[in-house]
């Protein structure tokens, strides 16, 4: 029947007298609103904190990393280059060798750094550190046939060295070729021309010289460790990556920079749909309402749904205005919940309201609103809301016309 919503409506929200089936109604919208606009807040809390950690985590990582798949190294050849280039997406590539050494000074401690040895100016391009110079410049070329070194700052003020001071990078492979060939290990010396400042979120600090000082350090000659790409958009490293392995065939190991991270990124996505599990729970207990106050309109409402079912009304009929009683019940919250939960994510973006009691890299909650999130949040509050009309709906086109005109 056409008028089957006006009389859900009329049944729902009754001007008489406030009853016990108002209230628990009140109370059902009530439960809706809370429950999603709760999700809506924190699982945009969860997406800030995935892009904050995600945008660090980049200015260290590639877009997208290539390595050999069995070896530490592998030769870099043009036509390896060619296949890379060809792919859109790739912007800039930035081959790199590394391993761990002992840096050594005179009268100081030695300690083991992990090294990386890179092009200067395309690696520049890739990782923005040039800006995050605390000290010095970072120059890795040759002056007076020595080398450069750039340490991280928390480094150089453990150790206590100073812009200026020699170093001396000791690789596993001389250590290796010292004891073997009972010879003096071979130390290369290097000049200490900066400092960097990265905030740290995983791994240790890196130190950085010229590639070609890597190779020979490393003793890897014309082999590298692997190339790191910058793409247009790192949104595109997936299909990037599907690119260059069918391209480059399983000889290589290509890793996106979700796959750099990927045991942190996804304990963020566990804590993130585990919480919505969790909080979801709020909206369940109001649905659970939504049944107990639609049962008892059924049961308030037997004359007249026997009267409406004399009158013509199928059983469908009857189990449609029950159904859009829960259909607004569900519409209701999720419209006020959904639009309170919006309008608090929007302040805390815009204005960083609640502030974190230690700040670490950021000082106030980061928000990022997803709208996948928000239709998927309002779609299962709402299906939800409908499903829990069906008990009473049903219970409602069972009763016989006859019966519930008789017993009133």
């Amino acid at each position: 029947m056409k008028n089957s919503g006006f009389i859900a409506r009329r049944y729902l929200f009754s001007r008489k007298h406030i009853s016990l089936i108002s209230t628990l109604t009140f109370i059902s919208i009530t439960g809706i609103t809370i429950g999603t606009a709760l999700l809506i807040v924190v699982l945009s809390v969860f997406n800030g904190f995935f892009d904050v950690i995600k945008n660090f985590l980049l200015s260290y990582d590639p877009d997208v990393r290539i390595e050999a798949s069995g070896t530490a190294t592998f030769a870099q050849n043009e036509k390896m280059m060619n296949k890379i280039r060809s792919i859109p997406e790739v912007q800039i590539i930035s081959p790199y060798v590394e391993g761990k050494a002992l840096l050594a000074m005179d009268d100081a401690q030695n300690e083991v750094v992990d090294v990386k040895g890179v092009e200067r100016d395309v690696f520049f391009q890739l990782v923005d550190i040039e800006n995050s110079v605390t000290t010095g410049v970072f120059d890795v070329t040759v002056r007076d046939r020595t080398p450069g070194i750039i340490v991280h700052e928390e480094l150089k003020n453990r150790l206590r060295i100073n812009v200026g001071d020699d170093l001396a990078l000791l690789s596993a492979a001389g250590m290796k070729n010292a004891l073997t060939q009972i010879t003096v290990p071979q130390t290369y010396r290097f000049d200490l021309r900066g400092a960097y400042y990265l905030q740290q979120i995983a791994g240790g600090p890196k130190v950085f010289v010229d590639i070609e000082a890597a190779k020979r350090l490393f003793k890897v000659r014309n082999e590298i460790t692997g190339l790191d790409l910058k793409l247009t958009d790192n949104e595109m490293a997936e299909e990037v990556k599907s690119e260059l392995t069918r391209a480059l065939g399983p000889e290589f190991k290509i890793s996106t920079w979700y796959d750099l991270q990927k045991p942190l990124y996804d304990v963020m996505y566990l804590e993130k749909w585990g919480s919505f599990v969790v909080l979801i729970l709020i909206v369940i207990v109001a649905v659970l309402n939504i049944i107990g106050s639609l049962t008892m309109i059924v049961i308030q409402k037997q004359r007249d749904i026997g009267i409406l079912m004399s009158m013509g009304y199928s059983k469908s009929g009857i189990k449609s205005i029950f159904r859009k009683q829960g259909l607004y019940i569900g519409l209701i919250g999720c419209g006020i919940g959904g639009s309170l939960g919006l309008l608090i994510s929007w302040l805390q973006m815009k204005f960083g309201l609640v502030k974190l009691s230690s700040a670490f890299i950021i000082d106030a909650y980061p928000v990022q609103i997803n709208p996948l999130d928000v239709v998927l949040i309002l779609v299962v509050s709402l299906m939800l809301s409908i499903l829990a009309s069906w008990y009473p709906a049903h219970r409602a086109s069972q009763i016989q016309p006859a019966d519930a005109v008789r017993y009133e």
